[in-house]
């Protein structure tokens, strides 16, 4: 079946349809990343977005109930160059062209990923829909395109958010092919940590547990006094999509919890530490997303390549001089991370945990435990 992908400034691309034969709609960004494709589709963070992505040929090796980081895709469709209908891999379960026509997700296929890429990086991400057919509706298409709410000014990570308070407990491992660094599991005094969930992916948690961490993830809305009263040796804030901003909530929840126990935070945890910090936010043009993006770690001048994937990011420039820069993004030099001079807090503007990604920055998590442990005493 034929399916069209329609951008809000009227360009049209035109391919095949595969996964669910719906129409879908979301701000339209690309990903670099070569390989995790699953962990892409069931990453809360792409929460109302459609996804690009440029390594040409999805869905050869299948999906796995072990690489999902979520219970269910979030993205709202997908755009790729070459889409597997079969898979060939002894992991898989199920092709991926069955897997998101069972969670409704609509593929369209067979475009050329590079001019989207190339449209966007030019425009900047821009809202978009997918829709399946033979006689569609152009005009009708752009228009809907230009209709859906701006990601500005959007609280998703309500949306996402788990609706209780639960302990991980993590009966899945991701690790199945005996890697020793993944499995090894730090040995001592086991840390309390609470999670707040703005969309946090599993392997988050799983990292949390290998530092020797008991994990209780709680909703986006719990307060400070709710999570001091849960005795805490650490609080974390996550990852999650949508604009920072509107999230007065959890910016309050720092402010209240800062000095009072550990705290860290990546991409949208990021961003909110920044504002209650008393720095600002801005949109990027097109956003960072993919596993490739090389890091300076100003303390240690090493470079580290990083997964990320956010819109957002936080003005270096309206930080107060209380807060220190700590890492840079040598593509565009942007802030990617942060910490407190004197308060036991830090933040970093991508995903240490990188699932899919490169595993240099694993060492955060050790940190936060090492943060945790001087704290204490």
């Amino acid at each position: 079946m034929l399916a069209l992908l329609a951008l809000e400034d009227g360009r049209i691309f035109r391919g095949i349809s595969y996964g669910a034969q719906s129409e879908c709609s979301g701000e339209v960004v690309f990903n670099t990343s070569l390989t995790g494709y699953q962990e892409i589709f069931t990453d809360p963070s792409y929460a109302g977005q459609i996804v690009v992505l440029t390594n040409p040929h999805i869905g050869n090796y299948g999906t796995t109930p072990h690489d999902a980081e979520a219970k269910r895709p979030y993205i709202e469709g997908l755009v790729t160059r070459e889409f597997s209908p079969v898979s060939s891999n002894w992991r898989s379960t199920q092709v991926a062209d069955e897997y998101l026509e069972r969670y409704n997700v609509p593929v369209i296929s067979e475009i050329d990923t590079r001019a989207v890429v190339r449209h966007l990086r030019a425009n900047g991400v821009m809202r978009g829909v997918i829709a399946s057919g033979d006689n569609l509706d152009v005009d009708a298409l752009v228009a809907k395109a230009r209709a859906i709410r701006n990601m500005t000014g959007t609280d998703l990570a309500s949306v996402v958010t788990t609706k209780e308070i639960y302990q991980w407990d993590d009966k899945e491992p991701k690790n199945q092919t005996g890697d020793k660094l993944l499995s090894q599991q730090v040995t001592g005094e086991q840390m309390h940590v609470v999670a707040y969930d703005f969309g946090i992916k599993d392997n988050i948690l799983r990292m949390l547990t290998r530092e020797n961490c008991r994990v209780t993830v709680v909703p986006a809305r719990t307060t400070a006094e709710e999570t001091l009263a849960l005795n805490p040796d650490g609080v974390f804030f996550s990852n999650g999509p949508g604009d920072p901003e509107p999230l007065d909530y959890a910016v309050e929840t720092v402010k209240k919890l800062q000095g009072k126990a550990p705290i860290f935070g990546i991409c949208l945890g990021h961003q909110i530490f920044g504002l209650a910090l008393g720095g600002k936010t801005y949109k990027l043009k097109f956003g960072h997303h993919g596993g490739n993006h090389p890091i300076l770690n100003h303390q240690t001048g090493k470079v580290e390549i990083t997964a990320q994937n956010h819109n957002f990011n936080v003005d270096p420039d309206t930080l107060p001089d209380t807060v220190e820069k700590t890492h840079t993004n040598l593509n565009d030099q942007t802030l990617a991370g942060l910490r407190h001079k004197t308060d036991p807090m830090f933040s970093v503007q991508y995903h240490p945990e990188a699932s899919p990604g490169p595993h240099d920055s694993h060492y955060l998590f050790k940190d936060f435990r090492k943060m945790m442990e001087e704290f204490k005493k």
